[in-house]
């Protein structure tokens, strides 16, 4: 309705048999200009279609960004397909930079996140009590150090530098907690050398590829490494997350890893047509966003079960999650990218403040 407004209508006479000169950007033949009419000694009066009104006007005012989804991931710069006069306006400039510095602002939050914990753990190990590291479950922050490791390969790609930092960040603090419970025996020492050698090949493999220093069959093959993965986890966690409701078993896990294998291979062997080859590169950024995404869920299905452990909880913790989650919505709205906005989004919503809500009641 917008782009009638600059459009008047000047008679309802039979429509011109005449040539039209199309242009670009035209939003409808109805904003096409007669190839009669063109003529300067022709009154404006006469115009028996349309008064065409500045076609770079229209065409900036009307132009819509395009949402940039997950599968689109390996494009530099979300605004890749827009034009240079759109880019370099001014309103356009000052909305990216701002984004860019609530996103940028998030670090704080995220930050302060797991420093409790690693505070605690340290005086914990100093006063030789390791038992009470075993309060910690380390398959819960193995999960989200996954999840961060995955989204950072997302973001590296999409060059978007400060929820690299926010991911790098996410994975070193957690990896930080993981060495304590290792270090504590709450966790298994083989588990947390293979842990260590997947964090150190991911994040020199992450900034190689961020400063084009790395070869693109290797990318490729971390890629599938992250797929196969996330497919992997994502069925296994939520299935264990209802035990002993239902009975344990690595059966879910298992099946989506013969998939997730299966699917790769397909793909790189060219089997699949190129919207399946889309939608297989964007399952390692899904799968990272929905382990997230099952975070608060797990959450609130353990308090419901068990509503004393909910004294166990971090009202900061709750709340500072909230706080940089909501700051990376603003950018996510800005890029057009739904895979971001969901997870922040939903992040904020139930990690955060559902479980703040939780804490309350």
């Amino acid at each position: 309705m917008a782009a009638k407004a600059f459009v008047v209508h000047f008679s309802a006479a039979k429509p011109s048999k005449e040539p039209f000169y199309r242009y670009p950007d035209c939003l409808s033949t109805s904003q096409s200009l007669p190839l009669k009419s063109l003529s300067v000694n022709k009154p404006a009066g006469k115009l028996n279609n349309v008064l065409f009104i500045s076609h770079y006007t229209l065409a900036t005012l009307h132009r819509r960004l395009s949402p940039v989804s997950a599968g689109d991931s390996d494009v530099p710069h979300p605004f890749h397909q827009e034009s240079a006069n759109f880019r370099s306006n001014k309103a356009f400039e000052e909305w990216n930079s701002l984004t860019a510095k609530f996103s940028g602002a998030a670090n704080i939050p995220f930050m302060l996140l797991q420093l409790p914990q690693i505070i605690l753990n340290a005086r914990n190990l100093l006063a030789g009590n390791k038992a009470a590291l075993l309060a910690v479950p380390w398959l819960g922050m193995l999960t989200g150090l996954l999840g961060n490791l995955s989204l950072l390969s997302y973001f590296i790609k999409k060059r978007e530098k400060e929820a690299i930092v926010v991911q790098t960040l996410g994975v070193v603090s957690t990896y930080v907690v993981i060495s304590q419970l290792a270090v504590g025996e709450a966790m298994p020492m083989p588990h947390f050398i293979a842990i260590s050698v997947v964090v150190a090949t991911g994040l020199v493999l992450n900034f190689l590829n961020y400063f084009n220093m790395l070869n693109a069959g290797l990318w490729r093959f971390w890629e599938d490494v992250i797929t196969v993965g996330g497919l992997t986890a994502l069925p296994q966690v939520i299935w264990s997350t209802f035990v002993p409701t239902i009975p344990n078993s690595i059966l879910p896990g298992t099946i989506a890893f013969v998939v997730g294998v299966a699917t790769v291979v397909m793909a790189r062997m060219g089997k699949l047509s190129k919207q399946g080859v889309k939608f297989v590169r964007a399952i390692s950024g899904w799968t990272a966003t929905l382990l997230f995404m099952w975070m608060p869920v797990s959450q609130m299905w353990t308090n419901f079960l068990n509503p004393d452990n909910i004294k166990g909880l971090s009202a900061s913790s709750m709340l500072l999650a909230m706080i940089g989650n909501g700051l990376l919505i603003p950018r996510a709205l800005f890029i057009r990218d739904f895979m971001w906005f969901t997870g922040s989004s939903w992040a904020t919503l139930f990690y955060g403040y559902g479980n703040l809500v939780c804490l309350y009641w």
